[in-house]
């Protein structure tokens, strides 16, 4: 499908590292986050039996159908799920739950299911996820509260409290899979979408 007047684009996401990340590409955009209750639509995704891929892809689709059905432009969403076992992990609420959490990552390869989707006048154009495999490192006591201490707050707007572009790093021993997706926008296949929409140069 190609967009013969290239509308305004719009994030449907409160996320700062992904408005950083699309403009720090050159992108124009503004930043309306998606009021939807995403726990929600979690439960219902598991009551189906959705993988944790799927349950992200969902909650990127849901973000832009819910925007792009109130403002017009082509709006985008994306969301994480984050994977340990067979549990999916939500955000942490204080840093003496973001330790409890980093002591369960300890030693351990949880997986971050990414995605996006793009929509318009309350019609789904189209969609991807991606999944990154993350090893950590055996943490100890004293590390995590370091981390703690240094990363701050911050880490709190991110599911598994780590924040790979800085402290966050520290925390892997490997990572598969793309970068992008563990900050939770699989780009490139967007900037793919968004050239074959001729939102931007080709």
């Amino acid at each position: 499908m190609t967009l013969s007047v290239p509308p305004p684009l719009i994030l449907a996401s409160g996320s700062r590292i992904r408005a950083t990340l699309l403009t720090n590409c050159g992108l124009s955009f503004t930043k309306i986050p998606a009021d939807i209750d995403e726990d929600v639509i979690k439960d219902e995704c598991l009551f189906r039996g959705f993988t944790p891929k799927a349950v992200a892809l969902k909650l990127a689709q849901e973000k832009a159908l819910h925007v792009s059905r109130a403002q017009a432009g082509l709006v985008i969403g994306a969301d994480s799920v984050l994977q340990l076992d067979k549990e999916l992990i939500s955000k942490q609420k204080t840093l003496a739950d973001a330790a409890d959490l980093l002591r369960r990552f300890s030693g351990k390869t949880h997986y971050l299911h990414s995605a996006v989707a793009v929509a318009q006048n309350g019609q789904l154009l189209w969609s991807h996820a991606d999944t990154a495999d993350l090893t950590v490192r055996r943490l100890s006591e004293d590390f995590i509260a370091h981390y703690i201490e240094t990363a701050g707050e911050e880490i709190l707007s991110s599911v598994g409290c780590y924040m790979l572009e800085a402290h966050g790093v520290h925390l892997f021993d490997s990572i598969k899979g793309d970068y992008f997706t563990v900050l939770g926008l699989p780009l490139l296949p967007l900037l793919a979408q968004l050239r074959h929409y001729e939102i931007i140069q080709a």
